[in-house]
């Protein structure tokens, strides 16, 4: 039955699912008759019986709970297109390591029995903070959506202080749509409508304080949640909650037994302990001070990991010893957190681990904000600012590995647990340093502060403030943060007057436009940041900040780099960098005078990218005065990290009088001032140089600017360089020992062969550490090497991409070139003008290590190889997929395909001429079949001459998981894939998640165009969508010519823009037609149709195309139609 899940839809048609699922009134009459007249077996009876309660507990649809048979047809196809849609919702709930005890399997087995039960819609879990509350939901979640108990699941966090906003997008995430009403109500009257068209959804809402208005997200209201087969489960810390939730079960979890209590304990702690000793005795003692809390018992395992008796001994005296300064149960938490707190090993530790607790609930913390904010609170002394940061990631990890912290969603943030959160702020209360935290509370006017408190901190960042009070009386307050309270317009002018011992203060995005003057009162700030303060006019008065080492005004809108800044001699971090080209008037021009940031002589890192260029130029209307010289900043003797763009290299001076020390650089030289010509590498440890759109090449570098930058790059990029015409004179002159990645995409004329030997003799490695090699729309390119490469050379290349470079000759890599790459794992080659990938004379390598490897849109491919390929030569390839190449005979020779030892994945996808998968041998025609051991998943599709003739396929997997087949009209199966190709596995015949055609656009030679459906699974990122032209008869046989080269060419004929643009030159308003058609107009072509984007579409939507009744002959049927990119 299990093997079923996925494929049984019930429709309950004018019958009641109580009756089939406990086989009540008409069913229960039957089965008495069965078992009464003696012709069937007992056992044989019962199991009719459990089938028909089980299909009766799967999640389906009942007549009863529709108005017509027409809406009923309507949630059965909405359904299965939600099914059919690719969703991520099922991995980000299987969560890893979760371990059930007796109390958590007692309370999974009420709410998985509640689910069940008809008349329950709401239901929910309570128990206290730290019992496990979400893991258990999240479990449940992930069973119900495993055993087809529900359809879909989708989870968000309430929280103290519910943002609805918040919660809703991330629902329309879940279901995959967009939310693009603006007002509140909008909002939840479209999601309940998404949730009202699907059926079997499990909607679940996370930590709950108070009562809150279902209808106010957008969730169905009881009777309507009953008719679309949907429930919510809600978790909170309060009976009192389920209460007035109108919970239809209120399920309590329990901390844990003490059995299960030292059994989660040890696992935590990595210990065993001999019963008669007295390490035992102490264990024991702590264990259970930890009161059967998860939460707590597994901080002060961790915690105790390290420690010797005489550690464990201390621990379990502060935890009897421990005064919490909270009533009944919390207090054990307290004690228990506060000892894991202790045991911490440095300040800098329970520093940063204190600084998580001033951001919101369920927040991604950036580790970068607790660097900063960190360095404003004087931690990290003695450190210069890469040590600081480094110490903070290692400081993050240790806070992790002792579950103080979690994981967030990417890898440069951290979350807090809410429990953990609020015994961090009682933890800072405890040692005298008590904070006032409000973030993220929706506040609309300033909270009332006692001055007595002494708060050491106030956090009301992610509000609605709008005014702030004449004067904040904190003397002690060390860290303020206001930012993102875009309706806070001024500062009143005494606000900042009795606050000296401020380091840190975040203003960012708010509406500021002037900074008061008490803010020269800050003699000990150290932080400040005003990053997205877009209407910020004058910020003069910060030069009197003697002591700020960090100053960050991102997307800061000001023309001119006040002059004042330049008094800031303690300033080691300046950021006034941009992600885009600043929306102001003065777009790129800005005014940074020169002897400014010169005068930073502490200066440890600087950030420019994207708001100056023209170093050295002339100040317009300022007589002779010059912006900024680059030489100035070879000066800064501090300098690590620089990232800047320079308009032209002229701007590099040619000499200067001390060689600069960046550790970590971006350096973008680019004739275009423009941000999609701007790349920018992520994150600080990046060392790359890009060279777009000039003459310049390394050759004409000064010497000092190679030897701090151009030697030590480690990415290097080139873009539509005219001046480039071998690479490898740019390896020779700028030392590129070190690189590891290089990029070269768009016209380079002058670049026929990327690497020519011949004209460049080198007689030791090039490009020995070189690991990934792209290369992009290169129209002027022929070869990637010729001549012979000195031994060593591209040892280390790991992943090679090659698109769009439709000149390349006969063989991608050929023999000479393909034996200098050892190391190669992945290939990736599209719309290039190959006819063979690999060149195979005389090549017999020792190993290869190809685990990966993607060929699309070849037009003029013939084969893999242009020869006979070593048998081992894909020994350790695991993925091949290859879609719209016209492949001629066979992907494989048989002896290739008998060392397919490893391959995993193989897609083939509309190869009009392809026959075999392996070529046809004495061994074949036998019927002996060759055996692909590892291969789990297996999709043919639309491949009309594949196995034409009567052959069959000729291989056999035994581990095989997925097998999906279409349009491929010489194949069939006489029994089922498990027993074709003899896989020991169940196999799944479903369509691929990922599967990349999206439409299948159908001819009507009598009207020039036809509507069809979106009728395959959404592209994943960075894959194209094909529209399949048929002809206009529509004839299998002709269909198949319109996929030979030379097939038909579509022209769009009227267009809606989903995405909210206006038709160019059109006029035309955006969004679908009433038939939930979406059309293209006719001006767009290849060339204009790329912002265009699928995202927004959705199984069952509508394009239109108009095509012409006889198609003219073109070289490639599909690069004549639009092509169409989802957005990355």
């Amino acid at each position: 039955m299990e093997e079923d899940n996925n494929r049984i839809l019930p429709l309950f048609y004018y019958v009641d699912p109580t009756d089939v699922r406990y086989q009540k009134r008409s069913f229960g009459d039957a089965f008495t008759k069965h078992e009464n007249s003696g012709r069937h077996r007992s056992e044989k009876v019962q199991q009719w019986r459990d089938s028909l309660k089980k299909v009766a507990n799967f999640s389906g649809w009942h007549i009863l709970n529709h108005k017509s048979e027409r809406e009923l047809l309507d949630a059965i196809e909405e359904s299965v297109c939600n099914k059919l849609r690719p969703t991520e919702l099922e991995f980000k709930l299987s969560i890893g390591g979760f371990e059930a005890f007796a109390a958590t399997k007692q309370a999974i087995d009420k709410v998985m029995n509640a689910l069940k039960d008809d008349e329950a819609t709401t239901i929910g879990v309570y128990g206290m903070g730290g019992v496990g509350k979400t893991a258990v939901v999240k479990y449940v979640g992930a069973q119900a959506q495993k055993s087809r108990l529900f359809n879909q699941v989708i989870m968000a966090v309430v929280s103290q202080n519910p943002d609805l906003i918040k919660i809703q997008e991330t629902f329309a995430e879940l279901l995959g749509f967009k939310l693009e009403e603006k007002t509140e109500i909008g909002r939840s009257i479209k999601l309940k409508e998404k949730i009202m068209r699907g059926t079997g959804i499990l909607i679940i809402l996370d930590d709950i304080w108070k009562r809150i208005d279902f209808s106010s997200i957008g969730i169905p209201s009881h009777n309507e949640l009953q008719r679309c087969n949907s429930k919510v489960l809600l978790t909170t810390r309060r009976l009192t909650v389920c209460q007035i939730m109108d919970s239809h079960a209120k399920i309590h979890l329990n901390i844990l037994s003490k059995e299960d209590s030292w059994s989660l304990f040890l696992k935590e702690a990595r210990k065993s302990f001999d019963k008669s000793s007295n390490f035992y005795v102490v264990a024991s003692e702590v264990a259970r001070e930890c009161a059967g809390l998860p939460v707590a018992l597994i901080a002060v395992a961790r915690a105790l990991r390290d420690e010797g008796l005489d550690g464990w001994k201390e621990a379990a005296r502060r935890l009897k010893a421990s005064q919490p300064p909270f009533p009944e149960d919390e207090g054990d938490v307290f004690k228990c957190i506060k000892l894991s707190y202790d045991y911490l090993k440095s300040d800098d530790s329970k520093s940063c681990f204190l600084l998580c607790c001033l951001f919101p609930e369920d927040y991604d913390i950036p580790i970068e904000y607790l660097f900063k904010y960190g360095i404003g609170k004087g931690m990290f002394q003695d450190s210069n600012l890469l040590q600081a940061r480094a110490t903070t990631y290692l400081v993050v990890k240790a806070l992790k590995d002792s579950s103080l912290l979690l994981d967030a969603r990417n890898d440069r943030c951290v979350k807090m647990h809410d429990v953990i959160r609020d015994m961090a702020i009682s933890i800072l209360l405890s040692e005298g340093q008590p904070v006032l935290v409000k973030a993220g509370c929706e506040l609309k006017n300033w909270p009332p502060i006692d001055a007595h408190k002494a708060y050491s901190a106030i956090s009301l960042m992610e509000n609605k403030i709008c005014k702030l009070p004449q004067e904040l009386v904190c003397p002690n307050l060390q860290i303020l943060l206001l930012q993102h309270n875009a309706s806070l317009n001024d500062i009143p002018n005494s606000f900042f007057q009795c606050q000296k011992e401020l380091g840190v203060l975040d203003l960012s995005g708010t509406g500021i436009s002037l900074l008061p003057h008490s803010i020269s009162f800050l003699t000990n700030l150290q932080a400040l940041y005003l990053d997205y303060c877009k209407n910020i006019i004058d910020i003069s008065v910060i030069g009197k900040l003697n002591k700020l080492e960090i100053l960050s005004m991102r997307e800061n809108t000001q023309r001119e780099l006040p002059r004042e800044i330049g008094r800031l001699t303690n300033l080691r971090m300046l950021d006034i960098s941009s992600d885009s080209i600043p929306q102001s008037p003065y777009g790129y021009n800005r005014t940074i005078p020169s002897k400014v940031i010169s005068k930073l002589h502490k200066l440890e890192e600087l950030y420019m990218q994207c708001v100056f260029w023209d170093w050295g130029s002339k100040i317009v209307g300022d007589g002779e005065e010059t912006n900024i010289g680059f030489d100035e900043l070879a000066g800064l003797s501090y300098l690590s990290i620089l990232k800047v763009c320079i308009s032209d290299a002229n701007c590099i001076p040619k000499t200067v009088d001390v060689e600069p020390n960046w550790v970590y650089f971006d350096i973008r030289i680019s004739s275009r001032h423009m941000r999609d010509s701007v790349n920018l590498q992520s994150g600080h440890n990046c060392r790359t140089l890009s060279l777009d759109s000039t003459d310049t090449t390394i050759g004409t570098f000064p010497d000092w600017f190679v030897n701090a930058a151009v030697k030590n790059t480690e990415r290097l990029c080139y873009e539509e360089c005219r001046g480039l015409s071998n690479i490898l004179v740019e390896y020779d002159r700028g030392r590129l020992h070190g690189l590891k990645v290089l990029s070269v995409r768009g016209c380079c004329e002058n670049l026929k062969e990327l690497m020519n030997a011949k004209t460049c003799v080198s007689d030791k490695p090039v490009f020995e550490n070189l690991e990934e090699l792209y290369l992009k729309d290169m129209d002027d390119l022929k070869q990637l090497c010729v001549g012979e490469l000195p031994p060593g050379s591209l040892c280390s290349l790991k992943l090679l991409k090659v698109c769009k470079c439709p000149n390349l000759e006969n063989v991608l890599l050929p023999s000479e070139l393909l034996q200098k790459l050892p190391n190669l794992e992945e290939l990736f080659c599209e719309a290039s003008g190959v006819e063979y990938v690999f060149g195979c004379e005389g090549f017999e390598p020792d190993q290869t290590n190809l685990r990966k490897m993607e060929l699309m849109d070849l037009d003029v491919v013939r084969s893999i190889c242009n020869g006979p390929a070593p048998s081992g030569m894909f020994q350790a390839l695991m993925e091949l997929v290859i879609m719209y190449c016209n492949f001629q005979g066979s992907l494989f020779t048989f002896d290739v395909s008998q060392c397919l030892f490893q391959l995993e994945t193989l897609t083939v996808f509309e190869c009009p001429v392809l026959e075999r998968v392996i070529e046809a041998r004495r061994e074949t025609l036998k019927n002996k079949k060759t055996i692909l051991p590892k291969l789990k998943n297996l999709c043919l599709i639309d491949l009309p001459m594949l196995y034409k003739g009567g052959a069959t396929i000729d291989f056999d997997c035994p581990s095989l998981e997925n097998f999906y087949m279409e349009d491929c009209p010489h194949l069939s199966f006489p029994s089922s894939a498990s027993d074709y190709f003899h896989s020991r596995n169940q196999v799944n015949g479903d369509k691929p998640k990922n599967c990349i055609p999206l439409l299948d656009i159908k001819y009507s030679s009598k009207s020039g165009k036809k509507a069809t459906k979106v009728c395959r699974g959404t592209p994943r990122h960075g894959q194209t969508a094909r529209a399949l032209a048929k002809q206009a008869n529509g004839t299998e046989d002709n269909a198949r010519k319109s996929r030979q080269p030379g097939g038909g060419r579509g022209r769009v004929r009227d267009f809606f823009a989903s995405h909210g643009e206006r038709e160019r030159g059109g006029g035309t308003s955006s969004g679908w037609n009433s038939n939930r058609e979406l059309k293209l107009p006719e001006s767009t072509t290849r060339a204009n149709h790329s912002g265009f984007f699928l995202s927004h579409l959705n199984f069952g939507d509508f394009i239109v195309l108009e095509l012409p009744a006889k198609p003219p002959r073109h070289r490639s049927r599909r690069k004549n139609l639009p092509m169409m990119k989802r957005e990355g």
